[in-house]
C-alpha cells in the first residue's frame, strides 16, 4: 500500500521591518526583540532618512519603524517621501515626543501608527504585527490628543457648513460610506467584513476606492477625515 501523503501548511512569510533611527543602540535593541519573533524580520538599518528612503526603495518592507527626530531629514519629510516610493510599507512612529507639533505631522505625512519609545516589547511586537495587517495603533496619550483635535474639528466643521455629512452621497457609494466609518470607528478589514456580511476582498477593494476617491494616502488619513467631518456618531463610542 502507498504511504498516506501528510499535507503541511504553507508557512506563511515573515513580516520585514526596516527600523528608521539615527541612535545605534536604539536601532541594535529594537533588532535584537524583533528577531527573536518567528514571525518578523528585520531586512534593513538605516541611521538617516535618505538612507532609509534608499532602503525603503530597495526592500518594500512591510512596516518601517521611524524615529521622528534626525541630523538631516527628519521623519515626517521622510515619511511622506517614503509612502511615494513604497505605498504598501506602514510606517509605525517610535519616539519620545508626544506633543501635537509632532504627532499631527507625523499623521497627515502618512504614518499609520504613533507610539512611544517607552513601550514594552511584547506591545511593540504586537503594534508590527498590527501594522501589517493595515491596522493602527496609537499610544493612549497621543490617541486621547488626535480624538480631541478630531473631535473639536468636527464641531467646527458641522458649524460652518450646517450640515456634515452631505457631501458624501455625491463622493462615496452608500457602501463606500459604511466601510468608511467602520475604519473611523478602528475596525480592521476583518472586523468590517464580518460588520457587513462581504468577503475581507470586497472590504480590500472599497478602502482603495474610498482613498482613491478622496485623495488620502491610508487608512488613518481616512479616519482622521471621517471624524473631522462628523461622520461618526460619537454616541457609539465609550469613554
Amino acid at each position: 500500500m502507498p504511504e498516506p501523503q501528510t499535507q503541511t501548511q504553507p508557512q506563511a512569510q515573515p513580516i520585514t521591518v526596516l527600523i528608521v533611527d539615527d541612535h545605534q543602540l536604539v536601532r541594535e535593541g529594537i533588532r535584537t526583540f524583533l528577531q527573536k519573533q518567528s514571525d518578523i524580520t528585520v531586512v534593513g538599518e538605516a541611521a538617516s532618512g535618505q538612507e532609509g528612503l534608499r532602503l525603503a526603495g530597495e526592500l518594500a518592507p512591510d512596516v518601517v519603524l521611524m524615529d521622528l527626530v534626525m541630523p538631516g531629514m527628519d521623519g515626517v519629510e521622510t515619511t511622506r517621501r517614503l509612502k511615494q516610493i513604497s505605498p504598501s510599507s506602514q510606517v509605525i512612529v517610535l519616539t519620545s515626543f508626544d506633543d501635537d507639533q509632532h504627532i499631527f505631522p507625523a499623521i497627515r505625512a502618512g504614518a499609520l501608527s504613533y507610539i512611544l519609545k517607552d513601550v514594552g516589547t511584547g506591545e511593540l511586537a504586537d503594534t508590527v504585527r498590527k501594522a501589517a495587517r493595515g491596522e493602527a495603533v496609537m499610544t493612549p496619550r497621543v490617541a486621547a490628543r488626535v480624538m480631541r483635535e478630531l473631535r473639536q474639528g468636527s464641531r467646527a466643521s458641522g458649524q460652518a457648513s450646517g450640515q456634515a455629512s452631505g457631501q458624501f452621497d455625491t463622493d462615496l457609494s452608500e457602501r463606500e460610506i459604511e466601510v468608511l466609518r467602520l475604519i473611523a470607528e478602528g475596525c480592521s478589514n476583518t472586523e468590517i467584513a464580518e460588520r457587513l456580511v462581504i468577503s475581507e476582498h470586497t472590504v480590500k477593494r472599497h478602502v482603495s476606492n474610498i482613498l482613491s476617491k478622496l485623495h488620502l494616502a491610508d487608512r488613518t488619513q481616512a479616519a482622521v477625515y471621517a471624524w473631522r467631518e462628523g461622520m461618526v456618531d460619537k454616541n457609539d463610542k465609550s469613554g
